[in-house]
């Protein structure tokens, strides 16, 4: 299992590009932490097994973002109804937080 975050690895690109090679390999592709972000990206990667979710993690995805989707039966799926990876910053609500 090869465990990749498209916030770490060069976006959502890099996370498909991760999912490339585990599919050319044969090998499971597990997503790390922040669901909301993931979900989408995870419905264009053959190889996904898992996406982990973190209680706290969405806690914090939910205080600062707008389409937070919650799972359903165990299972997240992306909102369509919104654009790009369905979610929009809370901007006042992160405006407190900024340096």
């Amino acid at each position: 299992m090869l465990q990749t975050d498209a916030t770490r690895c060069g976006g959502i690109t890099g996370f498909l590009q991760v999912a490339a090679l585990c599919q050319a390999y044969h090998l499971p592709l597990s997503a790390h932490t922040a669901p909301a972000l993931h979900a989408h990206v995870c419905c264009a990667a053959i190889q996904v097994r898992h996406l982990e979710y973190f209680h706290d993690h969405v806690r914090i995805e939910q205080m600062f973002f707008d389409g937070v989707t919650p799972p359903v039966n165990g299972e997240l799926r992306p909102d369509l109804s919104r654009p790009g990876i369905g979610i929009e910053l809370k901007q006042i609500d992160a405006q407190k937080f900024a340096a």
